[in-house]
């Protein structure tokens, strides 16, 4: 089990890291856009294009990355209060009743909405551009493939958590800015405190 975790852990990470660089594609296709329009009165055809093909892709192949973080929003109120092994009975039947189905829905539909794109090459309604968008449709089944497999890990660790009472720790790469701070306040006080 825990190396089906790290194996998914890793591949929802690379494929996350991977498709983050979408952010700087978006923001400098817009940003052209921004300038060409305002600036220089030239609107470009293919500019809302991008954005929306490279956010809704960004979106999609972000999910099994979030997931493996535990950075999907949940409703705590109560949910935190309860030990880990409560934790992982309640996520473990939510991911078989919910989870699962849903995500396995998402690839079925999602294999028929790209292949009848890709079989009549589809482009895009959204601007004269015309610009191809039936491979993005794929991203719908890639994303859904990278969620199931991550799922699987995810039911990993509630087995786990149920044998433990403890929660298999996800890797972190991404911290808040305020918990980077309040760790090097911590290592600086404990640095001048013997």
């Amino acid at each position: 089990m825990l190396g089906y975790i790290q194996f998914a852990d890793r591949l929802s990470g690379w494929f996350g890291k991977a498709f983050a660089w979408l952010i700087l594609v978006m923001a400098i296709g817009v940003g052209y856009e921004v300038v060409a329009r305002y600036g220089f009165n030239a609107p470009t055809s293919w500019a809302f294009d991008l954005s929306y093909i490279t956010y809704g892709t960004l979106f999609m192949m972000g999910g099994a990355y979030t997931l493996s973080r535990g950075g999907h929003v949940r409703g705590d109120f109560l949910y935190r209060l309860w030990q880990p092994r409560t934790q992982a009975k309640v996520d473990l039947v939510l991911y078989i009743l919910f989870f699962f189905p849903g995500v396995t829905a998402l690839i079925c539909a999602g294999w028929k909405y790209a292949s009848r794109s890709w079989g009549y090459g589809e482009v895009s309604i959204n601007s004269p551009a015309g610009i191809p968008i039936y491979q993005f449709k794929s991203v719908i089944v890639a994303a859904g493939i990278l969620l199931f497999i991550q799922g699987i890990a995810q039911v990993f660790r509630c087995i786990l958590a149920i044998r433990t009472n403890e929660w298999l720790a996800a890797d972190e790469d991404v911290f808040e800015t305020e918990d980077l701070l309040m760790r090097e306040a911590d290592k600086a006080e404990r640095g001048n405190h013997p």
